[in-house]
């Protein structure tokens, strides 16, 4: 299937749509600034775009946004853990594009119950609402949607697969140890090292990807920055130590982009880096088809 990254804009007539009176508002994030001219934009055109809820944590509605393929399935699942900025266009229009690989891609609206940090421009206003979203519930709203997804005609119950990036991509780590019903994932720079008091979104007794090494169930593909100022390479070279320390049962590995920055997957943000985000694009898809999410 031809690879959404292969092109700018894909245009090709209407789309079919599930939504509840639309619950994403569209646009990039504000407090990301201007979205950049080489923003990747992936057509609805053939696909099914769903915006509706599921039962997450507690009984709670939680929000989503889905595509998939249209047809009768079953598709291979993805669910994607977003940023710190929420379900905005970039979300979105990942979850698009992963629909155009044969995907059915899901994206739970983790921090509805605290706020949409979409539409705010300010970071001291971002960082309660990132707070407020506690690992446990974020964890619970994930197997959530691994069950939302099993009831779906369309979704295999079985090859199912998760990705996320920067905030999202501490929660693949996570949830390859403490999530049931997963086979792989693919994480997007996210956060090693637990968060300390003042750093932004701190949740007090929260956890890191490294204080789950050895309860990993499934293998993470970790896709990382050389130059992250949030997440320096000595805290990835001790990811790599404690995987190796712990056997890496899970067979888990980590790459790091040469030149890079946080974010280079994020086609709308300076940070972007067009060679980097295609070849972590590519080793992704890799990854979930050696571990039979496709």
């Amino acid at each position: 299937m031809r690879s959404s990254l292969e092109g700018k804009l894909d245009l090709r007539g209407p789309s079919r749509r599930t939504t509840l009176g639309g619950l994403f508002a569209g646009g990039y994030a504000l407090a990301a600034g201007p979205a950049n001219a080489q923003a990747i934009v992936t057509n609805e055109a053939g696909l099914r775009i769903e915006e509706a809820h599921f039962e997450g944590d507690g009984g709670y509605n939680l929000p989503y946004y889905l595509a998939a393929p249209e047809g009768d399935g079953p598709y291979p699942c993805v669910i994607v853990a977003n940023e710190v900025f929420g379900i905005h266009a970039y979300i979105k229009d990942v979850c698009r594009r992963l629909a155009r690989e044969g995907y059915v891609a899901l994206a739970p609206d983790y921090f509805d119950r605290a706020g949409d940090p979409a539409t705010l421009s300010d970071f001291a206003q971002i960082a309660p609402i990132v707070s407020a979203t506690g690992q446990a519930q974020v964890l619970a709203d994930t197997e959530g949607a691994v069950q939302h997804l099993r009831r779906q005609r369309f979704a295999s119950r079985q090859r199912i697969g998760i990705t996320g990036f920067c905030w999202g991509g501490s929660i693949v780590w996570l949830a390859a140890a403490r999530v049931a019903g997963l086979r792989a994932g693919v994480a997007w720079y996210g956060r090693l090292t637990p968060r300390r008091p003042g750093d932004f979104g701190y949740e007090a007794n929260a956890i890191g990807p490294i204080d789950v090494v050895s309860e990993l169930a499934v293998p993470v593909l970790g896709l990382y920055a050389q130059n992250d100022q949030g997440i320096p390479l000595e805290s990835v070279d001790a990811m790599r130590q404690s995987l190796a320390l712990s056997g890496n049962a899970s067979g888990s590995e980590i790459v790091v982009y040469p030149g890079t920055s946080h974010g280079f997957h994020a086609d709308y943000r300076p940070a972007y880096n067009e060679t980097a985000a295609r070849d972590g694009w590519s080793r992704m898809l890799g990854w979930f088809r050696a571990h039979d999410v496709a």
